[in-house]
């Protein structure tokens, strides 16, 4: 059945746990589309797992676009969250309504996701007066990792927490559909998740959170450049994956692929007559 926002309401009236996993391709998405899990986002985390940047500043609109559309074109059921991309909504709400329009109208987005609290508001409640679902994003947010001087804890002064629990229920107000909070101490984001009605989910936020998101090139051991704490590995897909390309090496440089059963054949009198 498909997921929708309102899948997402009942479970944490319910008090069901929701999982999402990042994807930004058709075939990982079908996977995980068949695995039973509520949402795929297709994160502008694909500027470092998928396209090797440094980090998310450089991803555009076209890129979420182009793997949007993918993920949506696999996934039957989850609901499928864009990010929207670095300066694709700071620079004015008239600007965030179209970018979020496109990402529904080009990417088939069910929601879209953008980084922010009460400073992100009008392009909040803007983009969802226009019917597009919104999911907000606290915490350490990766497009403002140069104001935030690297990849910190955030929320652990007494301004700080108070700051990021203000903005949450800013968020909430404006009409997000969800929020993610990503990197804040688990005693924090409890709190947030009491004090909402709308469901959290938490990267590195403890198990207090309504529901869970990771990379999964993460939770598959397949990007060794930086592993979290947060970060539990389910399985060491990246390792039999270079195992295999191994022995595919091994195998053509030997002779011993393609064999026999992995060819096509021709009558032996169709051959002599070539010659």
């Amino acid at each position: 059945m498909k997921k929708t926002v309102t899948t997402f309401q009942k479970a944490k009236e319910e008090g069901r746990k929701i999982t999402m996993l990042t994807a930004y391709d058709y075939s990982t998405a079908k996977l995980v589309d068949a695995s039973g899990i509520d949402s795929i986002l297709v994160g502008d985390s694909l500027g470092n797992v998928i396209l090797g940047y440094e980090d998310t500043i450089s991803v555009t609109m076209e890129d979420m676009i182009h793997h949007g559309a993918a993920v949506a074109r696999g996934a039957k059921n989850a609901l499928v969250v864009i990010d929207m991309p670095f300066m694709s909504y700071q620079t004015s709400v008239y600007d965030a309504v179209v970018n979020a329009g496109r990402l529904m109208k080009e990417g088939r987005a069910g929601a879209v996701k953008l980084e922010g609290g009460r400073s992100v508001c009008p392009q909040i409640k803007s983009i969802t007066e226009a019917g597009i679902p919104v999911v907000a994003h606290l915490g350490l947010t990766p497009q403002s990792i140069n104001a935030f001087g690297g990849f910190k804890v955030q929320g652990k002064s007494e301004a700080a927490a108070k700051k990021l629990i203000e903005d949450a229920l800013a968020v909430q107000e404006a009409g997000a559909m969800a929020l993610v909070l990503e990197c804040v101490p688990a005693k924090l984001a409890a709190l947030v998740t009491e004090k909402l009605t709308i469901p959290t989910i938490g990267i590195g936020a403890g198990n207090k959170c309504d529901g869970q998101v990771l990379v999964y090139q993460d939770l598959l051991g397949m990007f060794t450049d930086f592993v979290p704490k947060f970060v539990r590995q389910f399985a060491n897909v990246g390792q039999v994956m270079a195992e295999a390309f191994a022995a595919y090496d091994r195998a053509v440089k030997d002779g011993s692929f393609p064999a026999e059963e992995h060819t096509y054949q021709i009558e032996d009198e169709v051959i002599e007559k070539l010659y």
